[in-house]
Order: structure tokens, then C-alpha cells, then sequence
């Protein structure tokens, strides 16, 4: 059972989380948890002001945070527990203390100061939350997820190794789960052989928890967030989206990375190598099944499940007579991006050129730089993908014709069809993504509210 940061943002949030696990009491959970919310985001901060040059600026502005855990602290926990909790609070605050002067001085590298510093949010909620479900009487046991999930060295997006993870989780957490004991731990963070903390990335809490989960077989994974599962489009711009009852693995990883923050891509690839099943619940709402995402889900009745998208996103064309009849130019290409680390989105060839999408631009300038020795270079903003999912989309006769003519009067810059059979998907410019998306969610879920 992970919880995310909105499901552990304040004492209320607290207790619903406690009444959660209690129901499951008898079923062998293990609880993994995110930082409250906005307490990464303070962290981050905190490094940055440290690395310009002040700590102790920084250090103070990590006050209101401290403050939350303690309110939480006193207003659910008994005497003894609260001391115990105040006491790693203090540890935690010197601790912090120390590692934002070491950033100040550069006297470690600073990506492994940032991870050590961004950790503490998970483990200072972790800590409490036990504490909580202590005090609701249920035989919890705060677990350090450093000691169980081993990385490498990629400081800020580690890599599990898998087989020494899995040997480490089993021998810790098989025999207390069956004896009725609820192991608590941090999401996100982990160690590399040398001890030294790593941070699994975005969506890490999530990946924490598919890693126990697919370790110890679990019967399912449940992912609890602010929401009811994941839905037929951001209900941001459509108000009547609704939640979908059922994915398959690969619907549920593409809409993940085109945009639909609920879950992310690496989430689900230990669930799909065990083959266990992961359900997305609404902590505020934990009487609704929310989405269950399986093996296979079947075709719906209109084959599309959901539309996801993507917003500031940047496109390069390269064209280049060279690629005419020849061999080696993509690989040339691909080996750019390959070389400074940034990731294509959506991609589209003809004989002689290349149209490709970014969402990361960290090093837009460098890889422009090379390839131009390529080929000519275009580079335009402003733009956004969208991904329309569901199985069996490349066989549908007549479907794409359905979705181009209902937004006919929109210009589409890119179209990707046909590498996977669950996803097509387009780039607009960005000022017309919500009407696109609304349009289409009208035209497929006419019945969604």
C-alpha cells in the first residue's frame, strides 16, 4: 500500500491513512509512503539557497515543514510516542543542519548531498506515520528503505539491482508480514553499495512500492493518491471525466508517460514482470475500487480508454539530403541524444528528414550543435502531444478518421500511429490543446458524467 504525498499532507490526512491499513490489518500489508506534501518540493529549495551560497537561510526555510510533522505529532500521538517522534525531529533537524553547510562549502559532491537532503522527507514521514498507526493499535515497525533497496550510483535517478533487493526485502519483510507485523518505509529513496543514499527518480515512491510488492509476490499493489483511479482525461479541462474500471499494463505505461501523473512508467514494470496486479484508490475516498491495472484489459466498446497530453513541448526537424537511400543516419542521430542524455518523445520520418519531440530542453543548444552537423536544423516551442489510448487502436477501422475530423479544423504538426498498438498520438500547438482534448472527450464519452 503506498500512500502519496496528498494522502499524508496533515493530521485528518493522517488518521484517513491509519483507518485505511486497519482494514487491511489481516491481509499482510506493507506501507510504503511519500513525503508529506510540498515537503520535497521545500527540501529542493533548501539545496538550492544552500548552494548559492546560504545555508543558514536555507536551513530556516525547512521551519514551516518541521512545524507540520510536529502538529501531526501532537495531535495523534500519545506522550511516549510524541518524545519518540520529537526525538528523530531533533536528529533529523541537526542533520539537515550539517548536510545543507556541506552544500554551501561544496564539500561533498553535490548530487549526493542533494539526494541525502531531498531523502529526509520520506523518512521523517515514514517514521511518523508509524508512530500513527502505532497509536491506532496496529502492530506497525518503521523499516529503513536504504537497507532493503540497493542502487546504483546515478545519484537523483538511481537503478534497483534487481536480485540483491529482492534477496534483502524477502529476508526482512517475508516472516514479520506473516506473523501480522506492518512494515512502514519510505518510497523514493534507497542506497548504493557503499551505503550512500540514492533517490529512485520521479514516480520513485511508487517504484519503491512495485519493488516490495513484486519481491514479496503480493497479491496486489495498491498505489493511494488524491484521486479516483485514472480517468478518461485531466479532469482539469474536462469536469466530467471518469474513472476507468479497467487497464491493461501497456495502456496504463503509455498514458503514464504522455502525461497522466497518477502513475509512472517504471511503477508498473516489476508489477508486469510478476504479473501482479496494481490498483489506483482515492485516499479520500476509500469505499471506491478506483482503476485495476492487469496483464490484459480487453477493448472498450468505443476502443478508446482515455485521453493523456503533454505540455511544453519543443520540436526539431532535421532534414538532410545524406538520408536519402542511405544506412546509419538514424543511428548517428539517435547517438546525439544518446550522448547528452535527452529523451524523444514522439517521432516521425520521411526520405529525407526527421521531425522529433522534446520535453526535456536541459541541453536543447548542445544537441542542436550536433546536429546540425547532420543536417539542417528547425527548432520550434510552444507545443503539446497528446495521446489517445486504447487497445486494439491500430486495428480499428475508420478511427482515426473519427478523431481528425472532429478537430478538423485544427492544424496537427506531428502524427505517431501504428508502433504500438494502444497509442496514437499527435502535436498541436499548446493554446489549442484544451479545445482539442474537450472536443474528443465529448465525441467518445458523450456519457462520462
Amino acid at each position: 500500500m503506498k500512500f502519496g504525498g496528498t494522502s499524508v499532507k496533515d493530521p485528518e490526512a493522517f488518521a484517513r491513512v491509519a483507518s485505511i491499513v486497519n482494514r487491511e490489518k489481516g491481509n499482510g500489508a506493507v506501507v510504503v509512503t511519500s513525503a508529506m506534501a510540498r515537503v520535497t518540493d521545500a527540501l529542493l529549495a533548501a539545496f538550492e539557497t544552500a548552494k548559492a551560497g546560504d545555508s543558514s537561510a536555507a536551513f530556516s526555510s525547512l521551519g514551516e515543514h518541521f512545524a507540520r510533522h510536529e502538529e501531526v505529532s501532537s495531535e495523534l500521538l500519545g506522550d511516549q510516542s510524541r518524545k519518540a517522534f520529537g526525538a528523530e525531529l531533533e536528529l533529523a533537524k541537526e542533520e539537515l543542519s550539517s548536510l545543507l553547510m556541506r552544500v554551501e562549502r561544496r564539500s561533498l559532491p553535490l548530487q549526493m548531498l542533494k539526494d541525502a537532503i531531498v531523502a529526509y522527507g520520506e523518512q521523517l514521514s515514514s517514521r511518523l506515520l508509524t508512530e500513527v498507526l502505532k497509536a491506532e493499535g496496529l502492530k506497525a515497525r518503521h523499516v529503513d528503505a536504504r537497507r532493503l533497496i540497493v542502487t546504483d550510483d546515478e545519484y537523483g535517478s538511481a537503478k534497483p539491482l534487481w536480485d540483491e533487493t529482492e534477496e534483502l526485502v524477502r529476508g526482512d519483510l517475508e516472516s514479520s508480514v506473516e506473523e501480522g507485523e506492518i512494515p512502514v518505509m519510505g518510497g523514493f529513496i534507497a542506497a548504493n553499495r557503499s551505503g550512500e543514499t540514492t533517490t529512485l527518480g520521479r514516480g520513485g515512491s511508487d517504484y519503491s512500492a512495485a519493488l516490495v510488492g513484486a519481491a514479496l509476490d503480493a497479491r496486489e499493489i495498491q498505489i493511494w493518491t488524491d484521486v479516483t483511479g485514472v480517468l478518461t482525461c485531466d479532469p482539469r479541462i474536462c469536469a466530467d471525466a471518469s474513472t476507468i474500471d479497467v487497464l491493461s499494463y501497456n495502456e496504463a505505461a503509455e498514458l503514464a508517460y504522455f502525461g497522466a501523473k497518477v502513475l509512472h512508467p517504471k511503477t508498473i514494470q516489476p508489477a508486469v514482470d510478476h504479473g501482479i496486479p496494481v490498483r489506483v484508490c482515492n485516499s479520500q475516498r476509500p469505499e471506491e475500487r478506483g482503476t485495476m491495472v492487469l496483464a490484459e484489459s480487453g477493448v472498450s466498446d468505443n476502443r478508446i480508454k482515455s485521453i493523456a497530453h503533454k505540455t511544453g513541448i519543443t520540436i526539431l526537424r532535421i532534414s538532410s539530403a545524406r538520408m536519402l537511400g542511405s544506412y546509419g543516419f538514424m543511428s548517428a542521430l539517435f547517438q546525439v541524444f544518446e550522448r547528452f542524455r535527452t529523451v524523444i518523445d514522439v517521432i516521425s520520418t520521411s526520405e529525407v528528414s526527421v521531425a522529433l519531440t522534446l520535453d526535456n530542453t536541459e541541453y536543447l543548444d548542445k544537441v542542436v550543435t550536433e546536429l546540425e552537423r547532420l543536417g539542417d536544423v528547425e527548432v520550434e516551442h510552444g507545443y503539446a502531444v497528446i495521446c489517445i489510448v486504447g487497445e486494439g487502436l491500430r486495428d480499428s477501422s475508420g478511427l482515426a478518421s473519427k478523431i481528425f475530423s472532429t478537430i478538423d479544423d485544427v492544424n496537427v504538426s506531428l502524427i505517431s500511429h501504428g508502433a504500438s498498438s494502444v497509442n496514437l498520438t499527435f502535436v498541436v500547438k499548446e493554446e489549442y490543446v484544451r479545445e482539442v482534448i474537450s472536443r474528443l472527450h465529448g465525441r467518445f464519452f458523450p456519457h462520462s458524467a
